[in-house]
Parts: C-alpha cells; sequence; structure tokens
C-alpha cells in the first residue's frame, strides 16, 4: 500500500539531522511533560520515533485518502449557499480523516490539546499533504495561524481557542482587500471599540482570503481613526460563532480549487484584540506571513515531488521510435533536473524549519524563565538565520514546483494538456504557489539586504569552512568553492553602481546565485551523509549552480546603469 512517507526516505533522513537533538531538546523544555502526559516522549529517540509514526499515519492518509479525492475535488470545489462557503464533497471526507487521525493543533502544547511537534515535522506533513492535494494542503496547514494567536494573544484567548483548533476547528488570515494587496499599509477595514458591550466592531470588506468561511479569523483592521499607514493597523480575532461575516463571493481559479478563496463582509461583526494595538503590521502580521512562507515552501516541495514522480513514471513507460522516452538525453536531462531541484529545495525548506524552531523554542522558553547569555545569542544567531532563508525558501521551491511541474507536462508531451492526467492539474496548482504570500519579486526584497550587507556571503563561507564533505563529494565543494569569489566580485559591482533602480534590477540575479550556492552546499552535505540518495542530484545540481552563477556574474559585469532604459517599456511614446 502507497505512504507518502515511507515512500521517501529522503524524509526521514532530514528528520534525522545533527541540527534536531537541539530542535527536540529546546522543543521539549528538558522532556519535563513526561511526567504529566502520557504520550509525551521520555528523551531523543522517542521523541523522534513519535514524528515518525505521525509522520506515517501521514503518510498512509495521503496516499490513500487525499490523493483518490483529489480529481473530484478540483473538477468540483466548493460553492456559495446562502452566504456561506460549501467545501467540495470530498474535502468533507478529507477533513474528517484528518481530524479523527489528531493531525490538527499539532503544533501547540501538550496542555492545550496539541502534540507539541516542531516545525520540521509540521512542514514534513504539508509536504506529504500538498503531494497529495496542494488545495487541501492550504485548508489544513491554516492551522498553523494558531502558532500566532499563541505566541502574542492572552493567556486567556489562549484557553478559548487553541482547544478549538486542536479539535478540528479551521482558521484563517484576513490580509489582503480590493486596494491592498501586497501593500498592507493600506488596509482600511475598520475597527472600532464598543464601549457599551466591551468588545471590538469589524466593518469592510477582506479579499482573496483563503479559507475565508473558516471557524476562527486572524484579521487586520484599522484600529486608530485617522491614520494611513501600518502604524494604524492591530489584529483581531473574529469567531464565526459571533456571526457578522458573509462570504460574498468565491473566487474562480485558475488552480488548487479545494482551496476556497472568498471575498468577505465584515458588517459590525464582534470581535478581540490580539496583543496590543498599533502592532498588527509591524509585527504580529509579520511573524504571521514568515510562518505562512515556510508552508507555501513545503506546499511547493510536495508539487515538485509529485511532478517529478509523475514525469518519471510517464517516461519509463512511454516508448517512441522503439525505445522507452526515459532512455533519450533531452527526456533523462530533465528529470534529472526536476530531482536535483527537489532534492536541494527540500534540504534548503529543512534547514530554514530547524534554524526556525530553535529561536522560536527559545522564544517559548523565555516566556518562563530568564534566558542565560549564551541561550540569547543562541536566540539570536538562529533568528537572524531564519529571517535570511525564509525568502530563500519560499521563493526558490515556488519556482521550482512550477518548473517541474512545466517539465512533467512537457515529458508527457500532448498527453500533458490533456485533462485526464494529474501533470495538467499540478501545473495548474503550482502557479499560485510564487504569487501568493509574497510573489517571488517580493522575497526578492525580504532577502536582498541579507544578500547586499554580506550576511549571506558569510553564511556562505561558514559553510564551506564548515562543511566535512565526503572524498567523493571532494571535487564537487571545490567547484563550488570557486563560484564565491565570482558571486562575490557580482554582488560588489552591484553595490558599487550609485543608482537604486539598477540595484533592484539587478537583484533578483543577486538572490537566485545566493540561493543557489547555498543549496549546492547544502545537497554536498546531504550526499556526504547520505550517498545512496544524493550523489546524483549532488552533481545535477552543482552543474546547474556553474551554468547559473557564472552566466549571471557575466550578465552583471557587462551592466551599465544606461542600460536601464532598454528596459523602460513605457519609455516609447506609444506607451506614453
Amino acid at each position: 500500500m502507497a505512504n507518502y512517507y515511507s515512500d521517501h526516505p529522503e524524509l526521514e533522513f532530514h528528520l534525522s539531522h545533527p541540527l534536531m537533538k537541539r530542535v527536540v531538546e529546546l522543543k521539549e523544555k528538558g522532556y519535563a511533560d513526561a511526567k504529566q502526559f502520557d504520550d509525551a516522549p521520555v528523551d531523543y529517540e522517542d521523541a523522534i520515533e513519535n514524528y515518525k509514526q505521525i509522520l506515517d499515519i501521514t503518510g498512509d492518509i495521503a496516499a490513500n485518502v487525499i490523493e483518490p479525492n483529489s480529481e473530484d475535488v478540483d473538477l468540483e470545489g466548493p460553492h456559495l449557499e446562502n452566504k456561506r462557503m460549501i467545501y467540495a464533497s470530498k474535502t468533507y471526507e478529507n477533513l474528517d480523516v484528518t481530524r479523527k487521525a489528531g493531525l490538527w493543533g499539532i503544533s501547540m502544547p501538550r496542555k492545550y490539546g496539541g502534540l507539541n511537534i516542531p516545525n520540521t515535522t509540521f512542514s514534513m506533513l504539508s509536504e506529504i499533504i500538498s503531494a497529495a492535494d496542494a488545495g487541501f494542503q492550504n485548508v489544513w496547514s491554516l492551522q498553523s495561524c494558531i502558532d500566532t494567536l499563541y505566541e502574542f494573544g492572552s493567556e486567556e484567548q489562549r484557553a478559548k481557542y487553541i482547544p478549538r483548533i486542536c479539535a478540528g476547528e479551521t482558521m484563517s488570515m484576513d490580509l489582503t482587500e480590493p486596494d491592498a494587496g501586497s501593500d498592507l499599509q493600506r488596509v482600511m477595514l475598520k475597527a472600532t471599540y464598543d464601549e457599551e458591550n466591551q468588545c471590538w466592531r469589524l466593518n469592510g470588506v477582506k479579499r482573496f482570503i483563503t479559507n475565508g468561511d473558516s471557524d476562527i479569523h486572524l484579521v487586520l483592521a484599522r484600529s486608530e481613526e485617522g491614520t494611513h499607514d501600518g502604524r494604524g493597523l492591530s489584529m483581531f480575532i473574529y469567531d464565526k460563532r459571533d456571526g457578522g461575516v458573509d462570504v460574498r463571493h468565491i473566487e474562480h481559479k485558475l488552480g488548487i480549487h479545494g482551496s476556497p478563496t472568498c471575498e468577505l463582509t465584515y458588517k459590525n461583526a464582534k470581535a478581540e484584540l490580539c496583543g496590543n494595538t498599533r502592532l498588527g503590521l509591524i509585527k504580529y502580521v509579520m511573524a504571521l506571513m514568515n510562518g505562512a512562507r515556510l508552508g507555501i515552501a513545503a506546499q511547493s516541495v510536495g508539487v515538485e515531488q509529485e511532478a517529478y514522480n509523475e514525469g518519471l513514471a510517464y517516461a519509463k513507460d512511454r516508448a517512441q521510435f522503439g525505445e522507452k522516452i526515459i532512455n533519450f538525453p533531452a527526456v533523462y536531462d530533465m528529470l534529472s533536473r526536476m530531482k536535483a531541484k527537489l532534492d536541494a529545495g527540500r534540504s534548503l525548506l529543512y534547514m530554514t524549519a530547524r534554524y526556525v524552531d530553535i529561536y522560536k523554542a527559545l522564544e517559548d522558553i523565555a516566556r518562563d524563565r530568564s534566558l542565560t547569555p549564551e541561550e540569547r545569542q543562541e536566540m539570536k544567531k538562529y533568528q537572524r538565520l531564519a529571517d535570511a532563508f525564509t525568502p530563500l525558501a519560499k521563493g526558490m521551491n515556488s519556482e521550482y514546483a512550477n518548473q517541474n511541474a512545466y517539465d512533467a507536462i512537457s515529458i508527457h508531451g500532448g498527453s500533458g494538456f490533456i485533462m485526464e492526467y494529474k501533470s495538467q492539474r499540478l501545473y495548474r496548482d503550482a502557479r499560485i504557489f510564487s504569487i501568493y504570500e509574497g510573489t517571488t519579486q517580493l522575497q526578492v526584497v525580504a532577502a536582498i539586504r541579507y544578500i547586499t550587507n554580506g550576511t549571506m556571503l558569510n553564511n556562505i563561507k561558514d559553510m564551506l569552512a564548515n562543511l566535512e564533505c565526503s572524498e567523493s563529494m571532494s571535487g564537487l565543494k571545490a567547484r563550488v568553492e570557486k563560484l564565491v569569489p565570482v558571486y562575490e566580485d557580482a554582488l560588489n559591482y552591484v553595490k558599487s553602481l550609485d543608482n537604486q533602480d539598477a540595484q533592484d534590477f539587478l537583484a533578483r540575479r543577486l538572490y537566485d546565485m545566493t540561493a543557489e550556492l547555498v543549496m549546492s552546499l547544502l545537497i554536498i552535505d546531504d550526499a556526504s551523509r547520505a550517498p545512496e540518495l544524493f550523489t546524483k542530484s549532488a552533481n545535477v545540481y552543482v552543474r546547474m549552480t556553474e551554468e547559473d552563477v557564472l552566466g549571471k556574474a557575466a550578465y552583471i559585469k557587462n551592466f551599465k546603469v544606461e542600460d536601464l532604459e532598454c528596459f523602460k517599456a513605457c519609455n516609447c511614446e506609444e506607451n506614453a
């Protein structure tokens, strides 16, 4: 019987990474829960075994329930009845089976009914569910919004809402509006305090809200009258049980049909303030978005895997000119690149997740006691790494998912364009990954300061210095080492340009080069520890990195500020 966890040993490999010992030690707070909860682990080995069991259960459900339901969900989609969103029929089956399996609220502490699993394991679960159905992964993974409520809400709010999510209620984050997409400072949904009833009231419209008719919403709204920027925004909790929010429209989308995207009208809806006023965008949404971006990276890796699986299976089966097409160089070149992107992207995802786990666990510990100076230093180190790596993980994996889905169709040829084949759905689903929760262009904006201030260059040099690769990988390490001065030279050239537009124009190339060097070193490390899994991908990925870094460096070094005029389409008189 198929299992989306055990069928892919790469997941268990990443679960055994050396950093996981520190992750688990911090997350379990010295395994103190074992005295109070029967299901709490007593040591590291016990914790890892628990994670494997959860992953195995999820892998079974993904392969044998969610994936078989995915085509029906894609065809039916959600619909609107009496201003309420109704899921596709099979989505209710998916919700039921994941609830019965206890896969909701699982990142939360056990005292609220959660399983206290780290972000790394949650990301693996997200990847597995996404491989089965990326649309359902959206519905399921939005439970991670509860992390933000746990982090910034009051203890009363935690006790009120977290057990409901652990029991299987759904969540959404209501951020964007018709006139406020990526520019969330323009959010105008109004929040006013109702003195008589001692609560807040929300009025306005939210648009493009994923899972928008959920049970519990985190809502960004303008609480400070007369303000027009992010300093006037606060975060609120809206409970569907209180009423006041209607679904006005469900979007008809290219892909992820199982994930309802709603336009909502708030009419004097009762709400609770989460945290403090004025920090909604500046602090809370930034934390929420970073978590969501890691979730999209996991969603992307799931589709990367499934697209590769579909392409590989078809190439093995399809014969042309008397030979299986997998033996054609053009096809196995495509497949090897798909697998290399998948393995390198997955490695970046889980390294980022481990960085997030360590600093988030230390933040949580700091709620109970003062951190030691060493712990504070460790928290700052991993927070910086997480902030620098998250936009790389989201941006690169979302692009890789699109590329792998595109290539899967190419391998299928004309059959890939036929709706009966899964590859077309993967292609449609993947397209949104590089758009929502911040486009790839916005990931570049988020990452570029860590690139231009030398943070990522230093990270790459540290990775090289600390990389204990096997003898068989030493040649690849040397090849990457030769690329670093090329990258540094291109970086310094961009910084020397006294023109912000030119620097912004070249930023994407620096971003790509940075991510590819990082992923090359990660995949070399993986191949050194598990050559049977990653040797081929390491060889292919380093070659791809050489091709890309050298090409982009040449482009940058030959670029002049006056060249910008060639690219300004609006400069033409007919478009003026």
